[in-house]
């Protein structure tokens, strides 16, 4: 192997180490992964990295089968080697890379649940708005879909984490990562609602979090869980539910409205793109059910 792949492998794991601050188990995992191939490139003797094409990374795949690697774990090589092509894409080593036009061999992604636009307004439309708890439960809900944020980082909000004036929140995300997020003016105006006409009046001893139990304490995600189930009954929603599924909503909403896969990515603080792709798969097979459904040649 020579020092140029080498090379090229150690500026890659420390890009994804020190610049993007992945977490340690996924830079070794990455890691594993090159080094596998980097043992495959040496017996196929491919030296150079413009030698890479897409045979040879056919040929790693049925390898990996060959040796009996898991289904996942070959889906995660294919991820890996995505990323670091990608990234020599980015510093101007690679014009293009090998792997634009494979589809996954063997294996497929399973695809995240999402809930159509109409099952959101329902849901959101569940919550009781006449009491104070549904107030906070309305505002709790518009906020995430809003948002897309994980169920921790919503109930991680602290007062100043909210801009409503500029329609933005700060999102700490994993690996204590912030991100600005814009909130639309539905959740502004029932999170404004909320902190104005129900939140001061939650327990004596309020701490610093936006949402509050009513003992004003932080809200667990075991008690948001049970939410999100009892007003999935109430919306007549029959799909299994979770908050993460409101995420998924989330995403699959914007990229099907015509939002760029990048800035999907940073809304939802994925540290890898290749994690924000799933949600095209998601598109692509409601408009593959849409052209079944109506095409009269389907």
């Amino acid at each position: 192997m020579t020092a140029d792949i080498d090379g090229l492998i150690d500026r890659f794991m420390n890009n994804i180490r020190v610049e993007r601050g992945l977490s340690t188990n996924t830079v070794s995992a990455y890691g594993t992964d090159l080094s596998k191939f980097t043992e495959h490139l040496l017996r196929m003797k491919v030296d150079d990295i413009g030698e890479i094409d897409e045979a040879v990374v056919i040929s790693f795949l049925k390898l990996l089968n060959d040796e009996g690697i898991s289904t996942r774990s070959r889906a995660r090589a294919l991820s890996t080697l995505r990323t670091f092509f990608r990234f020599l894409i980015l510093e101007g080593i690679l014009d293009s890379h090998p792997m634009e036009l494979m589809e996954s061999p063997g294996f497929t992604k399973k695809l995240p649940e999402y809930l159509t636009q109409a099952e959101v307004e329902r849901l959101l439309s569940a919550p009781n708005i006449d009491t104070t708890s549904g107030i906070r439960d309305k505002a709790m809900l518009e906020t995430l879909y809003a948002s897309g944020l994980r169920v921790s980082e919503l109930l991680g909000l602290m007062l100043n984490d909210v801009n409503l004036e500029y329609g933005y929140l700060v999102a700490k995300g994993k690996g204590k990562k912030e991100r600005l997020v814009p909130i639309g003016g539905e959740a502004l105006f029932w999170l404004e609602r909320y902190v104005k006409e129900v939140r001061p009046s939650l327990g004596k001893k309020r701490e610093d979090y936006i949402f509050l139990n009513r003992r004003g304490g932080r809200l667990s995600r075991q008690y948001f869980w049970r939410l999100i189930k009892k007003f999935a009954e109430v919306a007549a929603i029959s799909k299994e539910i979770s908050p993460h599924t409101i995420r998924h909503s989330f995403a699959t909403h914007l990229l099907a409205g015509g939002a760029d896969l990048r800035s999907v990515q940073a809304m939802l603080g994925h540290a890898d793109i290749t994690t924000t792709e799933i949600y095209t798969h998601v598109d692509r097979s409601r408009l593959k059910t849409v052209h079944k459904k109506y095409h009269p040649r389907s």
